[in-house]
């Protein structure tokens, strides 16, 4: 990707196009155009998008239930994972979530995803449990990750860290 700015909105229904071959790339059992619409429609539900020069290059949703949110998925297009694109959704989801009064979020991963796990952590999200066999295709298990007093003071310079290195110049890129 160029320079151009990334845009994260929330997601419609004439999404859905693009954010399926995201899906199918991302998850070895992804979520159906159904399952997407039924999502969108929950008052308690949050789902965004990244939008690059109008092609959406990643998606990422949240479920509310009373002061906690749980991160549904997040997945970055191939083509645009290891820039930045994932910290940006959950920086969003966080900051939608906490707009919504929520105090704490969990979110299950696979054992063997270390790029999602290494995400989370610097998130503040600590492993709390597993999930055995949780994933149906190969009978992986899920590591259960919770960030508490996410609506703390704390937390909220943990979040503006973050966004302050995505904003930080690449070495060798002109200001």
């Amino acid at each position: 990707m160029n320079c151009s700015p990334v845009t994260i909105r929330q997601m419609a229904p004439d999404d859905l196009g693009q954010v399926l071959p995201i899906e199918q790339a991302s998850s070895s059992q992804p979520w159906t155009v159904g399952m997407f619409r039924d999502e969108l429609f929950h008052d308690a539900r949050a789902y965004v998008v990244a939008e690059h020069e109008h092609v959406i290059v990643g998606f990422g949703g949240l479920m509310v239930a009373l002061d906690e949110g749980h991160i549904t998925n997040i997945a970055v297009a191939p083509a645009a994972r290891r820039g930045g694109l994932a910290t940006r959704l959950l920086l969003h989801l966080t900051r939608t979530a906490i707009a919504r009064s929520v105090r704490a979020m969990t979110l299950e991963v696979r054992v063997s995803n270390t790029p999602a796990r290494e995400l989370y952590v610097r998130f503040g999200y600590v492993p709390a449990g597993v999930r055995p066999k949780y994933y149906a295709d190969n009978n992986e298990d899920a590591l259960i990750y919770w960030a508490h007093d996410i609506d703390t003071a704390a937390y909220g310079l943990r979040l503006a860290a973050l966004t302050e290195r995505l904003d930080a110049p690449v070495a060798g890129e002109n200001a």
